[in-house]
């Protein structure tokens, strides 16, 4: 048996910047009567807030889940309109909103009343205008107000003169992934008649998967998240199936090369078994890194322009990968050589697949000793 080993690691994630600027140019196609909100949210779903923001500088809005992440972007010299999806927890948070701009979106009675006190105790001390929108709860039973509570709220918050009289309404939809899912429909009559009653003066509805299979849910601003980084919210295709580019390649090099005999057994728990005489090669990338514990031996990775397979448990720094497609087709293979895990020419969707999870998962799961890099 032989060892070659090289003492060095390199685990990166190459962001293509274009490719986001070519993915917001395909929301648009998909809904060209509406403006577009990009969600940022999740240090940009793990592609890194500020340099997200400042690749889409021409979108309409950013959509981020904290004030937190939208002060982030603040303290970036980031000036485009931010709505902070989760709106705030109290009136500190209140008032770093209305200092820096921001949005937010009032999601229950509790955050009613914070807003409701902020504006009562700065009577004459406000000289602008607080924009914000307000959740409306169609079924997905987790933030916004029930239907029989919106009307009173919506009133509530136009009444406070500090508060911008544009007044947004949205809402986000349970089973959007799932095209043939009738609760879409239900969904979206009911935020229908919430807007026919209320007439606000913006609305919003669509996330990613209503953005390409509901245009009846478009409205105002459409919420575009996982398909600006190029992936497609449908489980059953991948983001170039939809004219998508995706923006984040995984990559890391190889740091052994082993040589091993028939019926030997690989990784933590022996869980695969060499068929035959064989080469495989250690990566240096793991859970440790964002790759998924739970994929599966034959989760597919790009090595030299060819598909291979893991093989084995993936440990927390190293997962090992079959040569045999490489040696088979006589294309050699050496310590160093990079490895994709996701990415250019190899879907994410097909990675989430072999690990039961969701591309989301996958790109916000990428840890912080993985380096970021910009093309």
């Amino acid at each position: 048996m032989t060892d070659s080993l090289q003492p060095f690691r390199s685990t990166r994630a190459i962001i293509n910047t274009q490719a986001l600027k070519d993915n917001l140019s395909k929301v648009r196609e998909y809904a060209p009567q509406s403006r577009v909100m990009a969600v940022i949210k999740a240090n940009a779903y793990g592609h890194g807030l500020v340099a997200v923001a400042k690749s889409l500088e021409t979108v309409d809005s950013f959509a981020v889940a904290s004030v937190d992440e939208a002060l982030q972007l603040r303290k970036n010299s980031i000036h485009t309109p931010i709505v902070v999806l989760g709106g705030f927890n109290d009136g500190m948070e209140l008032q770093a909103a209305y200092q820096y701009h921001l949005t937010p979106v009032i999601n229950n009675s509790s955050q009613l009343q914070v807003l409701s006190d902020f504006v009562a105790t700065r009577v004459g001390l406000l000289s602008n205008k607080l924009s914000v929108w307000l959740k409306v709860d169609t079924g997905m039973h987790r933030l916004g107000f029930p239907l029989h509570e919106i009307e009173s709220a919506y009133l509530k918050v136009k009444a406070l003169t500090a508060i911008d009289p544009k007044i947004g309404l949205m809402s986000h939809f349970a089973c959007a992934d799932e095209r043939h899912n009738n609760f879409n429909s239900r969904q979206l009559e009911l935020f229908a008649e919430v807007v026919n009653k209320l007439q606000p003066s913006l609305t919003s509805m669509a996330n990613s998967a209503a953005i390409i299979n509901m245009p009846d849910s478009h409205y105002d601003i459409v919420r575009a998240g996982i398909m600006i980084y190029g992936v497609n919210p449908f489980p059953e295709q991948s983001g170039v199936d939809l004219g998508l580019k995706p923006v984040m390649t995984l990559k890391a090099n190889i740091v052994a090369i082993k040589e091993l005999a028939k019926g030997e057994k690989i990784g933590y728990g022996s869980t695969w078994e060499c068929p035959q005489d064989m080469q495989m090669a250690i990566v240096a990338i793991g859970y440790g890194d964002g790759y998924p514990r739970h994929a599966v031996s034959g989760t597919p990775v790009l090595l030299n322009g060819v598909e291979t397979q893991l093989i084995g448990r993936v440990s927390m720094d190293m997962i090992s990968i079959d040569l045999r497609p490489l040696m088979n087709q006589g294309i050699s293979v050496k310590v160093g050589n990079e490895v994709i895990l996701w990415g250019d020419n190899l879907a994410i969707e097909r990675v989430a697949s072999c690990a039961d999870t969701i591309a989301y998962e996958l790109l916000c799961g990428v840890t912080a000793r993985v380096n970021l890099e910009y093309s």
